[in-house]
């Protein structure tokens, strides 16, 4: 069973535009409380909503990808993230250019 949490980490993630990255502190700025950005990477973790819950938008405060990213690893989080035209080198996208702010 989700946890409320859980369902509003969905939420958000869902408002994340395609091309554009957010970060967990970010979302969890978004949600309330910035000291959440881990429990949003947990509940991202246990996402059941593979091609609903856009978490591959999701990224670490310096741009890095997840190296458990939950649908494929960190490969599949770039070959994803590079079909929406968000650049990535070295496993790190620019928070400058593709972050995305609620």
């Amino acid at each position: 069973m989700m946890t409320d949490f859980e369902l509003s980490v969905y939420e958000a993630v869902k408002r994340i535009p395609e091309g554009y990255v957010a970060t967990y502190g970010e979302i969890a700025r978004y949600l309330g409380n910035r000291g959440l950005a881990r429990a949003v990477g947990n509940a991202l973790h246990k996402n059941p909503y593979e091609g609903i819950v856009p978490c591959h938008r999701v990224v670490k405060g310096d741009g890095s990808l997840a190296p458990a990213f939950v649908f494929g690893g960190i490969f599949r989080q770039k070959e994803l993230l590079e079909f929406e035209g968000v650049e990535v080198i070295n496993f790190k996208t620019d928070l400058e250019v593709f972050g995305y702010k609620f």
